[in-house]
């Protein structure tokens, strides 16, 4: 069975599941935007859930390092994308996609955002097993509120008052935590200062999440290969020598993968509000996993700037559901017009 069967089989179980949940009415009677709305919310919870737990497979991989999870990762994630494409018969697509470009320039401004993206990577792997785990979980809940002021500052979008004070609150806890610590992680900075660069600059090229990410992988699999040859040797003794570590990085990369391939479904069936909402799910379990079963330190002090961070999450989140009902409400109205002419 090919893993487009396999998704779409998937796809199929989970609304028979949700058939039989104690709320029918909302599945059977609802019309097909809502069964979509249902089915999206639970791709979006099942990919943060995914991220979650990738987040902490570094701890069940020891003695290996967070570098060389890091680079396992990205060779298995390669092989797991590259073979879901071509079982599925949509890898010719976004090469087509690629044999557009012409010129040294057209490929360095597609390049440029690759090791933006390897560097997120290998901190998300590398953070967790180095005390790093809930400072990077704290630059992923500023990312959203970063793409807020991105998006302000290079799109010339407007905010409304809750993005403003969302991003006031944001402002004074990063500046609490400077004050308390004398400094602010290099993982917060580096999360929610580079990630932003990613996302606008792809946006800016056009090109699409699995397009970008055969792409980015693609170019990383010769370092990845010449780094476990020649520098981590040992490293490959260990996983060749091993059934159980050859397992788990298959897993890896098969998780890795069902965690984009769901996420980005998510992403097309929900509205973007929905969707940005759901989001926040992911540092919330990065966060609690760093300090529950990472053991990752957690001051009480840091309740302040921290709180104060979250305060300008809640008042995204309240935005997003405003904006929400205020569409809903359009549609409403929109379709009472129709009916009645």
């Amino acid at each position: 069975m090919s893993i487009s069967m396999l998704s779409n089989a998937f796809a199929n179980t989970l609304a028979t599941t949700a058939s039989r949940l104690p709320l029918p009415a909302v599945w059977t009677a609802g019309n097909a935007q809502q069964r979509t709305l249902i089915l999206g919310v639970s791709f979006a919870i099942l990919s943060n859930v995914l991220f979650g737990v990738l987040y902490a497979y570094s701890s069940f991989l020891a003695p290996l390092s967070g570098t060389q999870v890091f680079i396992w990762r990205m060779l298995a994630m390669w092989a797991a994308l590259v073979g879901y494409l071509m079982v599925s018969g949509r890898l010719g697509l976004h090469i087509d996609k690629l044999r557009v470009l012409k010129g040294s320039k057209q490929w360095a401004w597609l390049l440029l955002p690759t090791p933006i993206f390897l560097s997120q990577f290998w901190l998300f792997m590398w953070a967790p097993v180095n005390g790093q785990g809930v400072q990077t979980a704290m630059g992923y809940f500023l990312f959203p509120l970063m793409m807020v002021v991105f998006g302000c500052v290079f799109f010339g979008e407007k905010l409304s008052r809750l993005q403003w004070l969302a991003v006031a609150f944001a402002a004074l806890g990063v500046g609490s935590e400077i004050v308390r610590t004398q400094s602010v992680s290099w993982a917060t900075l580096w999360v929610c200062g580079t990630y932003p660069v990613y996302y606008i600059l792809r946006r800016l090229q056009g090109i699409g999440a699995v397009t970008g990410l055969l792409v980015d992988l693609t170019i990383f699999v010769p370092f990845a290969l010449a780094y476990l040859f020649f520098f981590a040797p040992s490293s490959l003794a260990l996983v060749s020598g091993s059934g159980f570590f050859i397992m788990m990085l298959i897993g890896l990369g098969v998780l890795s993968v069902l965690a984009m391939k769901t996420n980005i479904d998510a992403s097309q069936m929900l509205p973007v509000n929905v969707y940005g909402m759901m989001s926040y799910l992911e540092p919330a379990l990065l966060f609690i996993l760093a300090v529950t079963v990472l053991g990752n330190p957690f001051e009480s002090a840091m309740i302040y700037s921290y709180g104060l961070i979250w305060l300008g999450i809640a008042c995204l989140i309240a935005h997003g559901v405003r904006q929400l009902r205020q569409a809903s409400r359009k549609t409403r109205l929109s379709l009472e017009e129709q009916v009645a002419q």
